[in-house]
């Protein structure tokens, strides 16, 4: 089963509370907690036993279910308590990016050897740890992600697909989804017009604006049958009012969901 999430850092100019409303008004089935340091923190990493019980209520009231959280860092005291938070909130799935930088040679045997040992860390607390290809990272596309998933063994390790990253990869975004799908535990979603730069302003990330086959791709995770949250990733937003950051997310969930439909996933 596909459910959809949204990423609090949509609305990171507002408290978790005001996005978790807004996310659940605009329909999400549950949501992924921001704990990306110096850009927005819904979950403080270094206090959070302090929000446990009160994310736990604010989920419930709002009847989201807790899908993910992204870190982004692959620092191993950072994911320490990540992972331990995770535990405690019972979310699945802790996100990152790769690391390294693309083109550099041996810098993806480097980061899959860190990666590998944080993931074996991860399943020692039930969670697993998400890895995405990454614009300017070692693992940029799916050649690399491809390597990435034979150098890493654990199983506290999965693939994140990003859709966006892949096309400004200059690839097909539904085939590179065909070809790693069997490892795939998460995916940031999200449109995109340019092949080049970053994603564009945010409501050229919502989904249905830009050129990436959305439907495509939901279609294959849906094929592939595999349980798995989809987590609306839109970056950018920090200075948007409360109803615009609102659109963007309601417009998505409506995209979204419409593909699911389309395919039978719901």
């Amino acid at each position: 089963m596909i459910k959809l999430g949204a990423n609090t850092v949509l609305f990171a100019g507002y408290d978790l509370e005001t996005a978790l409303k807004h996310l659940a008004w605009a329909g999400y089935d549950g949501v992924e907690l921001s704990a990306i340091k110096g850009m927005c923190e819904h979950l403080n990493l270094d206090e959070y036993q302090s929000q446990v019980a009160q994310v736990k209520e604010l989920a419930a009231q709002y009847k989201l279910e807790l899908l993910a959280m992204e870190v982004a860092s692959l620092d191993e005291e950072r994911l320490q308590q990540a992972y331990a938070a995770a535990a405690a909130l019972g979310i699945p799935v802790v996100n990152v990016g790769p690391g390294g930088k693309t083109g550099v040679e041996g810098d993806i045997e480097k980061q899959a050897a860190l990666i590998n040992g944080l993931a074996d860390q991860a399943a020692d607390h039930g969670v697993k740890l998400c890895v995405k290809a990454h614009v300017g990272c070692c693992v940029d596309n799916t050649p690399t992600t491809l390597r990435l998933m034979e150098l890493v063994k654990s199983k506290g390790f999965a693939v994140d697909m990003d859709p966006s990253h892949i096309f400004r990869a200059n690839e097909n975004p539904v085939e590179a989804l065909r070809a790693v799908v069997g490892r795939v535990g998460h995916v940031h979603i999200r449109d995109c017009i340019p092949r080049e730069g970053g994603p564009g302003v945010p409501e050229l990330q919502a989904c249905g604006r830009g050129n990436i086959d959305l439907a495509g791709y939901v279609r294959v995770l849906h094929e592939a049958g595999i349980a798995v949250a989809a987590d609306l990733e839109i970056i950018g937003a920090k200075e948007y009012e409360l109803s615009r950051a609102t659109t963007i997310a309601a417009e998505s969930r409506g995209y979204l969901n419409a593909c699911l439909k389309a395919c039978g996933a719901r």
